[in-house]
């Protein structure tokens, strides 16, 4: 099928395909699709994507993509998602990705990930964080964090945040830290405190 064809078929139409034809599409196939294609697109049909199909969804379709469907995303295809479809997901998507997902995010796409998708991220999917990737959130984005959030940092993580990182968390959120995550923090991280965090 011809890739004009394919964007002219009904979304009735692309979410009739089976998993194996969805499979099948090519490259040039997967990029002719529509976003309101993508977006009724079934679960089953998104988890049927290679990761090389993933990564050719243009970033207005993956943001289209349902809930239902971002957690059908296998974590090879969150990892094949480019830093462009990364920071296209809506807060609500970030949200709905597994933890096993989250952990599998390269540091790249880390920093791709906005304030407010950060912020959307619930403590189950922070704490499955490596202390790479922790230490690779953007300092604005450390900022944003719910005081929640802190406090569910391990003691390992809460001891990679960078210099900047620990400048960067507030007031509240330097309280909401356990006596465990204070002790685990480095003296470079201790001298870096705000007068008014200590």
């Amino acid at each position: 099928i011809e890739t004009a064809d394919i964007a002219a078929l009904t979304v009735a139409s692309v979410a009739a395909l089976t998993t194996a034809q969805t499979a099948a599409l090519t490259t040039a196939q997967v990029v002719a699709l529509t976003t309101a294609q993508v977006a009724g697109l079934k679960p089953a049909q998104v988890a049927a994507l290679t990761t090389t199909q993933v990564a050719a969804l243009q970033a207005a379709d993956v943001a289209a993509l349902t809930t239902a469907s971002v957690v059908a995303l296998t974590t090879a295809q969150v990892a094949a998602l480019t830093t462009a479809q990364v920071a296209a997901l809506t807060p609500a998507q970030v949200a709905a990705l597994e933890t096993a997902d989250v952990a599998a995010l390269t540091t790249a796409q880390v920093v791709a990930l906005t304030t407010a998708q950060v912020a959307a991220l619930k403590t189950t999917q922070l704490a499955a964080l490596t202390t790479t990737q922790v230490a690779a959130i953007e300092t604005a984005d450390i900022a944003a964090l719910p005081v929640t959030s802190i406090a569910a940092l391990t003691t390992a993580q809460a001891a990679a945040l960078t210099t900047a990182q620990v400048v960067a968390l507030t007031t509240a959120q330097m309280a909401a830290l356990k006596p465990a995550q204070v002790a685990a923090l480095t003296t470079t991280q201790v001298a870096a405190l705000q007068a008014a965090d200590v």
